[in-house]
This record gives structure tokens, sequence and C-alpha cells, in this order.
């Protein structure tokens, strides 16, 4: 379990690079053409994503997620957006660090995407979903 906490916080501190790695501050909400998420708006839904999917749903930290938010704020400060990836950090830090080997056997704690899964299943889910995201920003932000 440890190896996997260790995968996200190593991509989380990616995430924090990508956004700090933004010559503009403006940039964070750029869009163009077909792309409709902004790199800020997606680094509000990673960080979202995983306070309410580790977080709450795993931690029972009492994060409530307003998911439509991630993706409708705007011009939030960059500094903002590098506290929220660092709460989101301590989130999968702690978490993942008290999941045992059992823990991570027995079913999620909700319905994902209309089924039952072990939470381990999840894990890799959410992890996958980071990566994507991630590498969806840094393309964005090179083509700036």
């Amino acid at each position: 379990m440890l190896r996997l906490r260790d995968l996200y916080l190593s991509n989380l501190t990616k995430l924090k690079e990508e956004i700090s790695a933004f010559k503009n501050e403006t940039d964070l909400w750029h869009t163009q053409g077909d792309v409709k998420n902004s790199p800020g708006n997606l680094a509000l839904h990673l960080t979202g994503n995983l306070k309410h999917f580790i977080g709450a749903q795993l931690g029972n930290t009492g994060y409530v997620r307003n998911r439509d938010k991630e993706f409708a704020d705007k011009n939030i400060p960059r500094e903002e957006i590098i506290t929220g990836i660092d709460e989101a950090m301590e989130v999968v830090n702690s978490v993942l660090s008290n999941l045992s080997d059992e823990d991570v056997q027995r079913d999620y704690p909700i319905l994902f995407l209309g089924k039952q899964h072990s939470t381990l299943e999840i894990l890799f889910i959410l992890y996958g979903h980071l990566n994507y995201h991630l590498g969806q920003l840094n393309y964005q932000r090179r083509l700036l």
C-alpha cells in the first residue's frame, strides 16, 4: 500500500510543479478550441476528486465535494491551487498510510460508476485518473 501512496504523492508533486511552471498565471485558465477544461480547472478537479474518494470515503475526513464548482471556478490564485494540492497530498498520505492489506481487499464504501469494486480497484482507477489529467495539463502548458 505504501508504494501506491508514494506513486500518488509523486504525481501530486508533479502537479504542483506543473501549476508552478506556468509563466503567466492567467494561462492557468486558458482554453482553446475543443479543449474545454483549463489547467486550473483540471487541478481543482484532481484535488477535489482525491479529497472526496480517498479522504471522505476512506478516511472519513468530512470533505464535501462540489464537482461542478471544480469546473466552474475561474481565476483562482495559483497559491490557492497549490494549497489545495498540498491538502490532497496530506489526505492521500494519511489515509493510504493507514490502510492495511485487508482494508484494500474490502469493498469500497460506495458504488463507483454504478458498480461495487474493491478498494484496491478504486485506488488504481483514481491513480489512472490522476495520471490522465496530469498528462493533459502538462500538454496544455507546453502548448502555451
